[in-house]
């Protein structure tokens, strides 16, 4: 008899193109179905902090809080280079006038979150908003910059917005290292061998995708709020890639040192858990 599973992740064109045939059944997981249930990143955050799914797509910054009760999965992620979160503003701003103003960002437990704390712990005015938000507050005045992800990196510039800041770069920069910017966990208590299973059929999940990519790309436009196909298709090149298939060592490492900064700087506890669900 089978047993099911919930699993978040958000209707992100990178989300649903990873996640497809996992959830359609064109792979499989033996002895397991799936019921997805999908929100933006910063409500999954909340959601694993309550411990509400068993499986589900996070911050990075989030997991720094969930090593308890969570473990990382190798295979369906967002890590890599070129596609860091961005402080945009209005024409003049300048990178010195966010000390004074509010900047919007795009949740507390985002990775472009920690990424900004990283990069200045004096930048303490902020407000959260969900993401898709964020530009038109900005270009409306109502705040002086906004820290924003996912497709509005290709966006904003329709809104009269400016690039002051690229966190990803300068993250490349500062660590040698690709940007972890959301991972896939498990509770810890569905046990190793589940765990790895899972993994393997994420990881044939998104070779499906790769595979049948017409197939899959109806379901990223039916989430995608009306997103245009061309931006869908840029963001999916963009953050799905050959670390969505395995973290690999230095995705690994990757993580490791951005925990490790976090860490040492009191933005969230040490922990003596393993990290990945094959350390279990």
């Amino acid at each position: 008899m089978s047993r099911t599973l919930t699993i978040g992740y958000s209707p992100c064109p990178n989300d649903t193109f990873i996640f497809y045939a996992l959830i359609h059944g064109k792979v499989a997981v033996p002895g397991v179905l799936f019921r997805e249930q999908l929100e933006d990143v910063e409500t999954l955050n909340r959601m694993a902090l309550e411990n509400r799914l068993d499986l589900t797509k996070i911050s990075y910054h989030a997991l720094g809080h969930l090593r308890e009760s969570y473990s990382l999965l190798r295979s369906g992620g967002a890590l890599g280079r070129g596609c860091g979160p961005l402080v945009v503003a209005r024409p003049g701003t300048r990178l010195s006038d966010l000390k004074h103003g509010t900047i919007a960002i795009p949740g507390k437990l985002t990775t472009a979150y920690l990424l900004l704390r990283l990069f200045d712990p004096s930048i303490e005015n902020v407000i959260a908003m969900t993401f898709d938000r964020i530009m038109d507050a900005v270009s409306k005045g109502e705040v002086a910059a906004g820290l924003i992800i996912h497709e509005s990196r290709f966006t904003y510039p329709s809104y009269d917005l400016e690039k002051l800041l690229d966190l990803g770069a300068w993250w490349e920069q500062h660590a040698g290292l690709p940007i972890p910017l959301g991972g896939i966990l498990g509770k810890r208590s569905l046990g190793r061998d589940l765990l790895l299973r899972i993994e393997a059929g994420i990881r044939e999940s998104v070779q499906y995708a790769y595979a049948h990519p017409e197939e899959v790309m109806g379901y990223c436009g039916m989430h995608s709020q009306e997103m245009d196909p061309a931006v869908m298709r840029s963001h999916i090149d963009l953050y799905v890639n050959d670390f969505s298939l395995d973290l690999g060592e230095e995705g690994i490492a990757a993580v490791r040192r951005l925990f490790s900064e976090a860490e040492s700087r009191g933005i969230f506890p040490a922990s003596d858990k393993p990290l990945l669900a094959e350390e279990e």
